[in-house]
């Protein structure tokens, strides 16, 4: 098993409006990808990978010159792997509001000639996909053989089958939702009100002010990174293990390891990621809800899919837990869908659709095979 050696982004430019749900629209935007593999013949071997909330279309593969930049799902995808591109041509593409490429708040406004700041239209999970759908139109790809996301990706995965059927034979899936619980939301608003209440974040106009509200996006990050874990992993990786041999007696410093690491996650990422694109990000979370059209009724809200299903889970995530997972099997077996299903066993919590576990990756890699099967 390799890696797909060194990739390049590409750019590609829209001038056609993009209407989104809020009823607003974006012109003149650009959305940035990334390919691997070789598309076949009949252009039916394209797997599109939908990002999560702090990753990007830098799935697989490495940079020129720049250590430490493997794609952040490098251990899925490449020759030999589960998702293997000697077999299939996998397309990552960066979301509209992020901020490592596509247009988002970092971008001046076309129509203001100013940074788009706080003024960057509320997106949507139907409005990534609605873009992403643009970019495959352009790479002249008519149906994907699947779409594959894992949290908030697999969100998109599930609203491209929704809203493309016929563009797609597969959907997979992973440690994902049909919407998002209070609880969810909670964490999100909690995160949120910690970066628009930092001093420097200016009403979402830091940028011109020349500073970045890193105290927030510390915070918010913290918070965020405590529900990817499990209790169980906290507890082997830090337990109650102090800094020091001694009690500081201190309310400020840093006193136990798990503290020391949640500063160092906060620390890290204040310094790539932009504020206003973490409360577009969360607040797309928040609202995704395709049964809300449909009464609240899942069943009836999969009753135009038409696609192959596969769904993962796993026992410790109890931010998307397995019970949300098989509300989805659920609806699509009410509909007499083809559905498969996995429950996995794992200690990482929702982190763990990101690492390297065997038996899910096993499970991937069948159902890749499965589907490479149908090419031939």
């Amino acid at each position: 098993m390799g890696s797909v050696g060194l990739v390049e982004a590409q750019r590609l430019s829209f001038a056609q409006p993009l209407p989104l749900r809020s009823g607003a629209e974006l012109r003149d935007y650009e959305l940035v990808y990334e390919t691997y593999g070789r598309l076949n013949a009949d252009k039916s071997n394209a797997v599109l990978v939908c990002h999560a909330l702090n990753a990007s279309h830098h799935v697989a593969g490495s940079y020129a010159g720049q250590d430490k930049s493997e794609g952040w799902w490098d251990n899925l995808i490449g020759p030999g792997k589960p998702l293997d591109t000697d077999r299939f041509f996998v397309v990552g593409i960066n979301n509209l509001g992020s901020c490592f490429g596509s247009t988002g708040p970092m971008h001046v406004n076309p129509s203001t000639g100013r940074v788009y700041g706080a003024d960057f239209p509320v997106v949507t999970v139907q409005d990534w996909v609605d873009a992403q759908s643009r970019v495959l139109d352009t790479l002249g790809i008519t149906q994907l053989a699947a779409v594959l996301g894992g949290s908030l990706g697999g969100m998109q995965a599930l609203d491209w089958s929704l809203r493309y059927p016929e563009r797609m034979r597969h959907c997979i899936a992973i440690a994902t939702a049909p919407s998002l619980s209070a609880q969810n939301i909670a964490f999100n608003e909690v995160a949120r009100r910690a970066i628009i209440t930092d001093p420097d974040f200016h009403a979402g106009h830091f940028y011109q002010h020349g500073v970045v509200p890193k105290r927030g996006l510390r915070v918010a990050r913290m918070i965020g990174h405590i529900t990817y874990l499990s209790d169980d992993v906290m507890e082997q990786k830090f337990g109650r293990q102090m800094r020091a041999a001694e009690l500081g007696y201190s309310t400020q410093d840093i006193e136990f390891q798990i503290e020391s690491y949640l500063r160092y996650q906060g620390d890290k990422f204040s310094e790539y990621f932009d504020a206003n694109t973490y409360l577009l990000i969360t607040r797309a979370l928040d609202y995704f809800d395709p049964a809300r059209e449909h009464g609240g009724d899942l069943s009836r809200t999969f009753a135009s899919a038409r696609c192959k299903y596969l769904l993962a889970s796993f026992t410790t995530d109890w931010r998307f837990a397995p019970a949300r997972s098989r509300e989805i099997v659920k609806a699509l077996l009410d509909n007499k869908l083809d559905v498969s299903y996995a429950e996995i066993d794992a200690p990482h919590g929702h982190d763990a659709f990101l690492l390297e576990d065997p038996r899910y990756h096993g499970v991937l890699r069948a159902y890749f095979q499965r589907i490479a099967g149908e090419l031939q």
